[in-house]
């Protein structure tokens, strides 16, 4: 992926988390592509909100950037994502279980909310992210106390890792990776032992 490619991040979801991983995105030097539901012209306010170096465009325009967050509410994944082509595209799930059930109305089965994801967006690379903060304080700035938010990741990509993190940590963020799909996502998921957790990482002293 060159330099080009990576400036551009997709959002598939326009409310608060898609909001805050826009501004997230920014402040990275991003140029991002929004999108819901309701198409483009909805979202006119929204685009006037966050400022240059974001565009609203259609959810398959969004889904054809190299790096897609999904930051829908969770009974609508399902419906967000048919249809798309993701041809070995990131796609950063920042969603979260908050019924504790599956699509279907039953429970997951001892499956992470992700594995749920991963199924979904077959053909996609996909890493746990940006689901563990309350959009307030992901879309604010991470330099706090003089320290830097910390924010968690896994996946089983390790290049697709590479460029959550690269976007994270141009935010500002300190990222931990805490290894594959399933063992992170069990932790990061609602409920768990890191969910809504707000640290700040503070500089090695002297």
């Amino acid at each position: 992926m060159d330099s080009a490619e990576r400036k551009l991040l997709g959002i598939i979801g326009a409310g608060r988390l898609g909001q805050a991983m826009a501004r997230t995105a920014l402040r990275a030097g991003r140029r991002v592509v929004i999108a819901n539901s309701r198409g483009p012209e909805s979202l006119a306010p929204v685009v006037s909100a966050l400022g240059d170096g974001v565009s609203a465009g259609t959810v398959e325009q969004a889904a054809a950037a190299p790096t897609v967050v999904l930051a829908v509410p969770w009974e609508q994944v399902p419906g967000a994502v048919q249809g798309l082509q993701w041809n070995g595209r990131i796609v950063i799930d920042a969603t979260n279980d908050f019924a504790g059930t599956d699509f279907e109305g039953s429970d997951l089965d001892r499956r992470t909310s992700s594995e749920l994801v991963a199924g979904l967006v077959s053909g996609a690379r996909v890493v746990k992210g940006a689901n563990t903060l309350v959009a307030a304080v992901l879309g604010s700035d991470p330099h706090e106390a003089a320290g830097q938010r910390v924010i968690f990741l896994s996946g089983d990509d390790v290049d697709a890792k590479s460029e959550a993190r690269r976007l994270f940590e141009d935010a500002g963020f300190s990222v931990i990776d805490l290894g594959d799909l399933v063992t992170g996502g069990r932790m990061q998921q609602i409920r768990a032992p890191l969910a809504g957790v707000n640290l700040i990482r503070l500089p090695d002293a002297d």
